[in-house]
């Protein structure tokens, strides 16, 4: 436990399922105006946390928020806050999401990548080189490809721009309809319009009750099927439990999909068994495509934190009633 006897400030708890090393290291330079009481250290062991005002949390022990009954505000140590929402005793204080340059370009990088994978049939080439077979292909630019962007938050919309600087014509939708400079999108009463356009469908969506299951046979089978590619493809790094696993292999062995690349999934890690790992052209990722950086997280919350001692609004706070 690390606190600065000089500093009459509260020190931050901290109660993060990450790397108990890497998340050690970090907080040897954060907080030194504070200190903070980090839950891995066994030196926290029964420790009072009464006194406490913020918390940087990410999947915390049940009965925390009955130690930390005063806290003022609770940040996350990731860009979701579903596992958060259903913690029984969630106090009803502010709630800040994780938002940080770092990993809006990872996410961003990752999302491009798998789109040219599958627009250049990089599996194919892959098989052909296993194969020792020279088989030349000539697929479909990005500008006759449409991706379709769910989710238009903070990393759905920088995808998005960083697809169209690849060339791809890119499409989004949200619940409520955003307005974007050079790119149509589509609100929820227009999701059939939007998925009969997409040719790769990217999840980026916060999971809520709304969007459990969202990816599913229903919405695969009215994907673009006259479109630049044979087959439509479906690409998630938004929440596991959004998509419906059963329903992507079906979807690939039937055809429906012409393949997949998934970073996320409804029970991680995924089952050695599962039948996703063995499936043609689907890509897996363990669930990498943007990993919170320590570091960044760490500054992100003393950027937070001045801003409400200061009494200037929080950025990026969760919204109780939407979920994310």
């Amino acid at each position: 436990m690390k606190t600065i006897a000089m500093s009459a400030k509260s020190p931050v708890l901290v109660d993060l399922k990450f790397s108990p090393a890497t998340v050690a290291k970090a907080l040897e330079a954060a907080f030194a105006d504070r200190g903070s009481i980090n839950l891995a250290d066994p030196s926290s062991k029964g420790a009072d946390l009464s006194h406490v005002d913020y918390a940087l949390l990410w999947k915390p022990d049940a009965d925390l928020f009955k130690r930390a009954p005063n806290l003022k505000v609770i940040f996350s140590g990731g860009a979701g806050v579903d596992s958060m929402m259903s913690i029984a005793g969630l106090p009803d204080i502010p709630m800040v999401r994780f938002v940080d340059r770092s990993l809006t370009t990872r996410m961003s990088e990752w999302v491009v990548m798998q789109c040219l994978m599958h627009l250049r049939d990089v599996q194919g080439h892959l098989r052909s080189q296993r194969q020792h077979a020279w088989a030349q292909q000539q697929g479909p630019e990005a500008a006759d490809v449409t991706v379709g962007v769910m989710g238009l938050g903070v990393l759905g919309c920088d995808a998005a721009a960083k697809l169209k600087v690849m060339g791809f014509n890119v499409i989004g939708w949200s619940r409520n309809r955003k307005q974007i400079d050079g790119m149509q999108t589509f609100d929820a009463g227009e999701l059939d319009a939007f998925l009969a356009q997409t040719d790769i469908l990217v999840g980026l969506l916060p999971l809520t009750p709304e969007t459990t299951g969202i990816y599913n046979a229903s919405l695969f089978s009215r994907l673009r099927r006259d479109g630049a590619l044979s087959k439509p493809v479906f690409i998630n790094a938004g929440r596991g439990k959004s998509q419906v696993q059963a329903d992507i292999v079906s979807a690939i062995r039937t055809g429906v999909l012409g393949g997949a690349s998934l970073d996320v999934f409804d029970v991680e890690p995924l089952a050695k068994g599962d039948p996703l790992w063995d499936l043609e052209n689907v890509i897996i990722t363990p669930h990498d495509s943007a990993v919170s950086e320590e570091k960044a997280l760490m500054r992100h919350v003393e950027e937070q934190i001045t801003r409400f001692e200061r009494g200037e609004p929080l950025q990026h706070l969760v919204d109780r009633s939407r979920g994310y």
